[in-house]
């Protein structure tokens, strides 16, 4: 119905002359509709905000209308709004389809609301997405896609569990019970009288989004985002069957091959893309004063496919690192950093705050992990145009935010201001590169602690049996302390 009118409309012919001006932000579809007094506009050069195309109605099967709305979402991405509604019986439906194709990874966003204003903050679930209100272990599963708010999810949820309520209660009183158990606490988290709780959306089509804020550094674990390569049965249900690596492309196999540092190893792998042959390549690098790390990157011809990740070795370690760099000069730009994906970087001074599992692991410079940081945020919040300009249907609140920002990391990318950078890690696999040695350099200081137990049920050390003991049963492996000179 929606689906297929959607896909009519985008072979029209405006839909393939005028490619560029589909998703311009609602803002600048309203301007383009503005006429001057005593001018006449033929009704074919204006902006036509919603298209409408006669479809066919599922219920009736009559012909009903479908209203289309091709707009941006600010800090996400390209959608479809859709609306349709039959005159003949009645019969309403409402859609949201991510524009874009799926994105190369899956996406997992997590939100814990702690105030009545964070009710307030978009939502985009598509029809791929699970979400979930992990307090009352109440699960959304994947169906039609919404465009609405936290506080609208909720009131759906609310209203599909209370609806049947008083049915129940005379002909199933325990069913009534154990819903209206549920049912209960979900009203207070609606009112404002149950915070905190936590709401996460998981999208292995990455379509689905949760709405941000300037710094997100009020609590450690707000807001999360968490990308991930999708598992071979996820790329079918998506409907991305992968190709079969032939003979010729294996390049040989790693087994009984010693991996020798400096040199690098290429890996026939499937994309996490589009499911096509790529290529993984793999590097030991020993890194002073630290440890050995794998550094790997996966391109991919055929869809453009990029990424890269940095994984650590060696024994968990019996505590957690911080590390403190106090940026003063631009030669403190060039120094190394390495952010492993268990680590948790923050920059007070900028409103920085790089939730652990959000950009992976990452062995860079302290000016390309800044650089990288700000270019992912002004890719998803500001326009595709040269102005960089933040869409004009965001508050202006929030433009001034995020320019106040932008304006900020620019001064800390050029070293114009003075900074720390905090890195805390459970798993110690962090790393900042040393001017003098070990404890020596002023502007590092670095700092073991111990993990909590939350950390350690995070990261899975909880339940981890590896050591065998002397009755042959599986125990928790000791963890020895390590030298953080060594």
């Amino acid at each position: 119905m929606a689906d297929r009118a959607t896909n009519e409309y985008l072979n029209t012919e405006r839909a393939q002359n005028d490619p560029n001006d589909l998703f311009a932000a609602l803002g600048k579809q309203v301007l383009g509709l503005s006429v001057k007094d005593g001018d006449e506009v033929p009704e074919d050069d204006r902006v036509r905000v919603v298209d409408e195309i006669e479809s066919l109605c599922m219920n009736c099967e009559d012909n009903g209308t479908t209203r289309l709305l091709l707009t941006k979402i600010p800090f996400f991405r390209e959608v479809i709004l859709m609306s349709f509604f039959c005159e003949h019986c009645h019969f309403k439906n409402n859609e949201i389809q991510p524009a874009g194709k799926i994105q190369e990874q899956g996406a997992k966003y997590c939100l814990r609301l702690e105030t009545m204003e964070d009710l307030e903050r978009q939502v985009v679930k598509s029809d791929t997405a699970i979400l979930r209100i992990e307090e009352l272990d109440i699960e959304v599963p994947p169906g039609r896609g919404r465009l609405t708010n936290v506080e609208g999810i909720l009131g759906k949820v609310h209203q599909d569990l209370e609806g049947s309520q008083q049915k129940r209660k005379k002909e199933d009183p325990e069913l009534y019970q154990k819903i209206d158990g549920v049912v209960q606490p979900l009203i207070k988290m609606l009112n404002g009288g149950r915070f905190p709780f936590t709401i996460s959306v998981d999208d292995p089509a990455g379509n689905s989004w949760i709405e941000p804020s300037v710094g997100e550094e009020s609590t450690k674990g707000k807001y999360v985002i968490k990308h991930y390569p999708r598992s071979a049965a996820q790329n079918i249900e998506l409907g991305l069957h992968g190709e079969v690596v032939s003979k010729d492309e294996e390049g040989g196999s790693m087994e009984d091959v010693d991996i020798v540092e400096g040199q690098t190893y290429d890996l026939p792998v499937a994309c996490p893309g589009c499911t096509k042959p790529a290529h993984l390549l793999i590097q030991m690098v020993n890194i002073p004063h630290f440890k050995q790390v794998v550094i790997s990157t996966t391109q991919c011809k055929y869809c453009d496919y990029y990424t890269n990740d940095v994984k650590t070795g060696g024994a968990i370690p019996e505590k957690g690192k911080r590390i403190w760099l106090d940026v003063k000069s631009k030669e403190d730009l060039s120094r190394d950093i390495l952010k492993s994906e268990t680590c948790l970087m923050k920059i007070p001074d900028c409103a920085v705050d790089v939730q652990p599992g959000t950009m992976g692991g990452r062995f860079t410079t302290v000016e390309g992990l800044l650089t990288q940081i700000r270019d992912d945020l002004r890719g998803s919040i500001f326009e595709t145009n040269d102005d960089d300009a933040p869409p004009d249907s965001m508050p202006e609140a929030g433009k001034r935010a995020w320019k106040k920002f932008f304006d900020g990391l620019n001064k800390a990318i050029k070293a114009e201001i003075e900074y720390t950078i905090l890195m805390e890690d459970p798993l110690g696999n962090s790393y900042c590169q040393l001017r003098d040695e070990p404890g020596k350099d002023p502007q590092v200081r670095i700092e073991e602690y111990e993990r909590t137990a939350e950390e350690d049920e995070e990261l899975g050390l909880t339940d981890m049996k590896t050591h065998l003991n002397e009755i042959g049963e599986y125990v928790k492996e000791p963890i020895k302390a390590t030298n953080l000179e060594s």
